[in-house]
């Protein structure tokens, strides 16, 4: 139980709940259990006062403002361009966002406006979820907590490319930037804030 959230002050930020990403294999948990329980969590916060953010991964034509540098396994993109269609969020996600930041790169703080909409909306927690676990989950966790945010990661509205690097993630890194818990948690959370 989370007996410490005042759910008007708490944003429910998801990391990638597009196309593009939900159209990886992902693992352990299926594109739809991820996109189920985000759902789940966005309606009952959003009934219990706080805000929901959802973010994007987006790049201008020709990749012009990806990150290029050498690395071992480069991001994969789509050839010939980001199509409009990458973009566009889960059909299955229902609920209205009050948010949408576009970034270009994993964390979902860097060079967007997401610190500036969470301080001027009086957040100091974020339930966070989304797509990668240990790409844009794990970065923007550990930015929010460098951040001075407290932070609740949903790890079954989470997942990954992989199910060992979501469970290095969830079990090895996030657990000292945040909070994780199940989704039944956290609404029971949300449904009895200030209980045990």
């Amino acid at each position: 139980m989370l007996n410490d959230l005042d759910t008007r002050r708490a944003a429910l930020v998801m990391i990638d709940l597009q196309n593009w990403t939900l159209g990886m294999p992902i693992a352990p948990h299926p594109a739809s259990t991820v996109v189920g329980n985000a759902s789940h969590l966005a309606q009952n916060l959003k009934e219990a006062g706080g805000t929901i953010i959802l973010t994007r991964a987006a790049f201008s034509s020709g990749y012009a403002d990806a990150l290029h540098q050498p690395v071992d396994v480069a991001l994969p993109l789509p050839e010939g361009g980001f199509p409009p269609e990458a973009q566009a969020f889960s059909c299955d996600f229902n609920a209205e966002p009050d948010v949408i930041i576009t970034k270009r790169q994993w964390s979902a703080f860097h060079g967007t406006e997401l610190d500036l909409q969470l301080r001027r909306r009086g957040i100091s927690t974020i339930i966070l979820g989304g797509v990668m676990t240990n790409f844009g989950v794990e970065s923007t966790a550990r930015d929010a907590w460098q951040q001075s945010y407290s932070v609740i990661v949903a790890e079954d509205a989470s997942s990954s490319i992989d199910a060992d690097m979501h469970r290095f993630s969830i079990e090895k890194i996030l657990p000292r930037v945040a909070r994780v818990r199940s989704t039944a948690d956290i609404l029971a959370g949300l449904a009895s804030p200030g209980a045990a």
